[in-house]
């Protein structure tokens, strides 16, 4: 059977401080456990107001913490923003307090904006040292040796899986040369999606990390009773990404019932493109559009995630989506 997991961003509303936000975060990384999901991850973002998970690894062990025998990892950390050294003693550190639980999953964008990357003392060219850094970080973990003059400690030999994520094709030939599993962003980037599978099975090289080709690709989930209510939920994450469309990224928006009367058709058909791959409905509903998106990609693990306002609608989505992949009447 796929074995399926959550991504989560720690959404932040107008009800919902950053601190509630994180709360939530372990709350439901809690429900995931007994649900039956396999993973838990968290990604990097910067400067936005909606998005709690900005310092992954700290929101991470807090989430550790809060659970017993799921995954935690990111989804992911973006290396350019990093040194890998760094990054190395942050998840070895995480490794030793919670062993055999942790994944770190590594992005080439810089999951913000210009101004925002300054801060952050990063240039746009550092992405093209992406590759470098990827094997560099592999060095202090996986291939340390007693005789290197720089160990991570924690970190040092620590066989963390390390995954490669993407949304073009870019991060697919990377993963495939590397031999490391690999992760597309397809919950918001659908375009290359099966182009990108496609090369990254084809080219995959099996490697000390991982004998044959592992793939996972992200859905966004709303589920309820009611369709409708389903539908509406998921209008919180039309507003985002029209806000973000817009260069104006703010709190993750209440639902609305009409979302076609705050939008143009132009905006709206960019959002609802960009989150194609959407399970929406009811719990048979769900369930048919999930093992499509399973049967069509032949992926080895689906990751979803759910933005919904309310966080009880996040859990409850969660949930029906969990019996719909476990083949609950």
């Amino acid at each position: 059977m796929t074995k399926f997991s959550i991504l989560d961003l720690a959404p932040v509303t107008d009800r919902c401080t950053p601190r509630q936000a994180l709360l939530n975060a372990g709350d439901l990384a809690q429900h995931a456990e007994k649900f039956g999901y396999h993973r838990y991850w968290m990604a990097e973002h910067h400067n936005m107001k909606g998005i709690a998970s900005a310092a992954t690894a700290v929101a991470l062990g807090y989430v550790a913490s809060q659970t017993e025998h799921i995954r935690i990892g990111s989804g992911g950390v973006m290396l350019p923003n990093h040194a890998p050294y760094m990054v190395a003693e942050q998840f070895g550190t995480l490794d030793a307090l919670y062993p055999g639980r942790v994944d770190l999953g590594l992005g080439r964008a810089p999951g913000t904006d210009g101004r925002t990357m300054r801060a952050l003392r990063r240039k746009p060219e550092d992405s093209e040292f992406f590759p470098a850094d990827v094997e560099e970080l592999l060095g202090y973990l996986w291939n340390a040796q007693d005789e290197d003059a720089i160990k991570a400690i924690p970190g040092f030999q620590q066989q963390i899986p390390i995954w490669l994520l993407g949304s073009s094709l870019f991060g697919a030939q990377l993963a495939a040369k590397l031999g490391l599993p690999y992760a597309f962003a397809s919950h918001f980037a659908p375009d290359m999606l099966h182009q990108a599978l496609k090369l990254y099975r084809q080219q995959f090289q099996p490697s000390a990390y991982l004998q044959k080709p592992y793939a996972m690709a992200l859905m966004n989930v709303f589920a309820a009773d009611d369709e409708r209510h389903a539908r509406r939920m998921m209008t919180s994450m039309q507003q985002q990404f029209v806000a973000l469309g817009r260069g104006n990224p703010g709190l993750l928006p209440a639902p609305v019932d009409d979302i076609r009367a705050l939008f143009s058709p132009h905006e709206l058909a960019r959002a609802n493109h960009a989150l194609s791959y959407t399970a929406v409905g009811t719990r048979q509903q769900i369930q048919h559009q999930m093992n499509m998106f399973i049967e069509d990609t032949a992926i080895d693990e689906l990751m979803l995630t759910c933005h919904a306002y309310h966080h009880e609608d996040r859990i409850t989505s969660l949930r029906m989506a969990a019996e719909a992949l476990n083949g609950a009447s």
